[in-house]
Formats: structure tokens, C-alpha cells, sequence
């Protein structure tokens, strides 16, 4: 069980039928759910994410915790542009407060249309807060570093 960062191949074949809006005005609400894998000998339920995730799973989702609840929270939209041949769109960095996590990686899906998977984010590491702060820090919004960018 593992988590690979990747966006998700369903994902590439529904922009070419025009499943996903990431318009700013009237455009459909993606979320991002955190996960964790388990390690050593506990019996935890583990995430399994990557290219071949399809749509939002709750098996291996982190519980709800602080203003962290299960199925993840509201992303704001950076909406679409391009430089050069490149088109990109980001998100704002999203905060879960007085929250008490250990996730190794997330998920981003549109919850507007069937919960489909739009990327797998793996953290390299288990992340965690104690009753703090667990922010999730998106890169710059460019052709060289948003979190997705078609060339």
C-alpha cells in the first residue's frame, strides 16, 4: 500500500470531455481529503493512491480532527491561465486548525461532479500537527511549478 504522487490518469481523459470547470466564477467545487499508510505492526486501515485512483475514497482517509472533517475540505481555485504553450491552475494553501494529524499524502477531486479524482499528492513523509495548525502549501501558481499544468 503506497501513495504515488501522480494526477490521476481518469482525470486526463475527462478534461478532454469537458468533465471538470476549474473557472473561478461558476466553476465546480474540488476538495482535498488527507490519508495516511500504516506503519510498523498497527492494524490501521491504509491508503492506496495514485494514477489509477479514480474517485475520493474514504479507506485510508485520516479521521476528522480540529476543523479537519472526514472527506477533506474546500479549495480555492487559482483560475486557469497560460504562459508560453503551457495552460496551468493552482490552489489557495489550505489550513486545518487546532487539529491533531499524521497523513503521509492527499487527494484532490471534484465533490461537484461524482467525487472524480483529479491528482494524488504523496508527502514524501508522515506530516503531523498536535492540536495545531496542518497547512497544506500549494507551489506557485506558473507554468514551471502549479500544482497542475498541462505543456
Amino acid at each position: 500500500m503506497a501513495i504515488t504522487q501522480a494526477m490521476c490518469t481518469s482525470f486526463k481523459k475527462e478534461l478532454l470531455e469537458g468533465v471538470h470547470n476549474f473557472k473561478n466564477s461558476g466553476g465546480d467545487t474540488f476538495k482535498l481529503a488527507l490519508y495516511a499508510i500504516s506503519s510498523g505492526g498497527k492494524s490501521s486501515t491504509t491508503a492506496t493512491l495514485g494514477a489509477t485512483t479514480t474517485a475520493f475514497t474514504t479507506t485510508g482517509e485520516i479521521a476528522s480532527s480540529g476543523s479537519y472533517a472526514t472527506g477533506g475540505g474546500s479549495l480555492t481555485r487559482v483560475d486557469p491561465t497560460t504562459s508560453g504553450t503551457t495552460a496551468f491552475t493552482d490552489f489557495a494553501d489550505l489550513s486545518f486548525t487546532t487539529a491533531t494529524i499524521t497523513a503521509r499524502g492527499a487527494l484532490i477531486y471534484n465533490s461537484t461532479d461524482s467525487n472524480k479524482a483529479v491528482a494524488a499528492l504523496d508527502f514524501g513523509g508522515n506530516k503531523t500537527s498536535t492540536s495545531g495548525t496542518f497547512t497544506i502549501q500549494f507551489p506557485t501558481a506558473n507554468a514551471s511549478n502549479a500544482i497542475i499544468r498541462i505543456a
